[in-house]
């Protein structure tokens, strides 16, 4: 586990924001298992702090001593027994019988050259490689559904009434269907995992500037001192992950 630990850099920070009282995300950072991941309680609906802290805390859970292959087979079935509980056992026990009890995540798992990337949600997972931004996550969103459709331009979906819907989250519908990204890895990646409150407040070349600074404390400052200019309505989480050269 040495090795995993002197192989990553990392940092994390997660603020409420300038507008809402309470956060509903959480993060999980731990270099030394090669795991990171952001989970955003579904705002609006109750006990969205309930579900990112509960989902962060399993994944903490999980053995670290199996093979790549089979830990990220664990991610999986856990995120499904979360959904399963979480759309079952807590909803029922909720006030109100329509409550949702919910949350996105994104999940990143690194070891030797190999990464995976597996999301449910709108939280998303950069890559800077080379002096190049790459998108790695596909939103689960109404108006990425509307783009991939050709419905509506990005412009328009941007504007839709319901484009900030998610089409999926743990917890929220009764099955679940996680998207999964592996890929390998170079010396010098950096990796950036995100809530929707970082990134809608940030500009893609200003992500960039950020995670090509020297070190990832720096890269994470830089990413919230640009984001809390703004109005930063939502909260904010983020983990800078680098690979070291």
């Amino acid at each position: 586990m040495g090795d995993v630990a002197t192989r990553w850099r990392s940092a994390a920070r997660t603020d409420a924001g300038k507008v809402r009282a309470r956060n509903e995300d959480a993060f999980l950072d731990s270099p030394e298992q090669g795991l990171w991941a952001v989970a955003d309680g579904m705002g609006g609906h109750s006990q969205g702090d309930l579900a990112s802290r509960l989902i962060i805390e399993s994944l903490a859970e999980l053995p670290v001593g199996a093979g790549f292959d089979e830990r990220l087979q664990q991610i999986r079935q856990c995120l499904h027994w979360l959904n399963r509980r979480l759309n079952q056992e807590l909803t029922v026990m909720a006030d109100q019988t329509d409550t949702i009890i919910g949350s996105t995540v994104v999940v990143l798992l690194c070891d030797e050259e190999r990464a995976a990337c597996v999301w449910a949600g709108d939280s998303r997972c950069y890559l800077w490689r080379s002096g190049r931004l790459y998108q790695l996550t596909k939103d689960h969103s109404v108006r990425q559904r509307m783009i991939d459709e050709e419905r509506l331009t990005p412009e328009q979906a941007a504007r839709h009434p319901a484009a900030h819907a998610l089409t999926q989250a743990i917890g929220a519908n009764e099955t679940l269907a996680l998207d999964i990204l592996e890929f390998s890895l170079m010396p010098g990646d950096s990796m950036l995992l995100c809530s929707d409150g970082l990134y809608k407040g940030i500009s893609q070349n200003a992500i960039g500037a950020a995670l090509s600074l020297p070190s990832v404390q720096v890269a994470l400052e830089r990413l919230f001192d640009t984001a809390l200019l703004g109005p930063a309505r939502d909260n904010l989480t983020a983990i800078v992950i680098r690979r070291q050269e």
